[in-house]
């Protein structure tokens, strides 16, 4: 749930920032990115520190070495996070990350059939409509982050400066 909280909450601040205080207002994109950086960062660091063992213990028993593989997705999502705040880098990171998410799905849906007592956002279906609403995040800053920048205020132009 906490990574859902993330990237609610920090897209809606970003934009809601970027409205109200920013004498030009930012895109949808540039909070989608901050969003994505601020959930990869989280997921990033529960990685190595608070859940690690359960997401070792999450890592299909067919897969060798769980450690090494909740290690090196952990630098992914910390090196992808850190990639979002440049805009050429996200485009490659948003696709490496929806790739990793489709990819870790199917631990989460083993954690969600074991038995296990979990928690209700962690169950089933509430965890499969946040995975779907995670891979649209990554999607969605991939297919923005490939349209040119239109942005006069990269510059601190005036749009009609800009185009001088």
């Amino acid at each position: 749930m906490e990574p859902l909280i993330a990237l609610v909450g920090v897209t809606v601040g970003v934009i809601v920032l970027n409205k109200s205080w920013i004498r030009h207002p930012r895109s949808v994109e540039t909070a989608l990115r901050a969003g994505v950086a601020a959930m990869f960062t989280l997921t990033g660091i529960a990685h190595f520190v608070s859940m690690r063992a359960e997401l070792i213990a999450m890592v299909p028993t067919w897969l060798p070495l769980p450690d090494l593989i909740v290690t090196v997705t952990g630098i992914l999502e910390l090196a992808a996070a850190a990639a979002m705040y440049h805009r050429r880098l996200a485009t490659v990171a948003a696709a490496g990350l929806t790739l990793l998410l489709i990819a870790m799905f199917p631990a989460n849906v083993a954690l969600a059939l074991s038995g296990t007592p979990l928690p209700w956002w962690d169950e089933l279906v509430p965890r499969t409509i946040m995975q779907v609403l995670f891979v649209t995040a990554t999607v969605s800053v991939f297919v923005l982050t490939l349209r040119p920048a239109d942005h006069a205020w990269k510059n601190d132009l005036t749009p009609a400066e800009s185009r001088v």
